[in-house]
């Protein structure tokens, strides 16, 4: 059955995960990695906590519906593109897989991301969860950078194809600078800066907050992301790194340039 039917893809990112089926030209979902889980009362009768503790298992949300949900503790597994709680990411892969794709993991071989620094450990947690949680018959895990290169094949004749170049990935959490030979990652020239998008988005929150008093405390947090993302796209060409391409289509490179001031004579 897994041979007849397209195989998952997943890329979990730090502040958004892109998902879909091989062979589709954009991801189908690009939700926030995000889990809201009800924050539980303080129960004395022990019966009665472990009660609880099973219907909170179910009790989440993910995505768009977990942000600003009343009652819940929204949680972030992945931090600067490393996931460091498995049991809120099983939890979130569980929706993401049955509620989004609604696929069963039996049926579909899945192809998954991973950051270009992530550890062994790590790796093989992700392998653990997938085959014996979801059960998937085959699980292929690769770096993020070398799919960015394998990406660019469909801009490109046949004869340029290639899998070397140098690689810079700003996301929410973290920028890498990742150079790649021939499909393979070398390691030791990996450049790590944990300033992305969300930096960006707090600081200019910050200076909403310094400069702006009509702004509701509550609203400058999606203010400063509106602001970001009209800013990137205007000047700069780029999409807010993940939140870009969530929000907005983006544009051309070269529809917008900025002045030059004149050069003295």
């Amino acid at each position: 059955m897994a041979g007849s039917l397209p195989p998952c893809v997943v890329d979990c990112g730090t502040g958004y995960t892109k998902l879909g089926y091989a062979g589709n030209t954009e991801p189908q979902f690009i939700v926030p990695s995000c889990i809201a889980i009800r924050e539980s009362a303080k129960v004395v009768d022990q019966a009665q906590r472990k009660v609880l503790r099973g219907v909170d298992d179910l009790d989440f949300f993910i995505g768009d519906e977990a942000i600003d949900k009343p009652t819940y503790a929204t949680k972030w597994p992945i931090r600067h593109g490393i996931i460091e709680d498995w049991d809120l990411m099983e939890r979130f892969m569980e929706h993401v897989i049955f509620k989004y794709l609604r696929a069963e993991p039996e049926d579909h071989y899945f192809l998954m991301t991973e950051p270009p620094l992530n550890t062994p450990e790590n790796r093989e947690y992700l392998a653990e969860i997938m085959f014996e949680s979801f059960n998937v018959p085959g699980l292929y895990i690769a770096v993020q950078a070398v799919l960015a290169l394998a990406a660019s094949w469909t801009s490109r004749q046949v004869g340029e194809r290639t899998l070397t170049g140098i690689i810079i990935d700003s996301g929410d959490g973290v920028t890498h600078a990742i150079p790649v030979a021939e499909g393979y990652v070398i390691g030791s020239c990996i450049k790590h800066i944990p300033i992305a998008g969300r930096d960006i988005t707090y600081f200019i929150q910050q200076l909403l907050r310094e400069r702006e008093v009509g702004i509701p405390p509550e609203q400058s947090l999606e203010t400063a992301k509106a602001i970001k993302v009209k800013t990137d796209g205007e000047w700069a060409g780029l999409g807010g790194g993940e939140m870009g391409l969530h929000a907005s289509p983006l544009p051309s490179p070269c529809a917008h340039l900025l002045p030059l001031p004149a050069s003295s004579p």
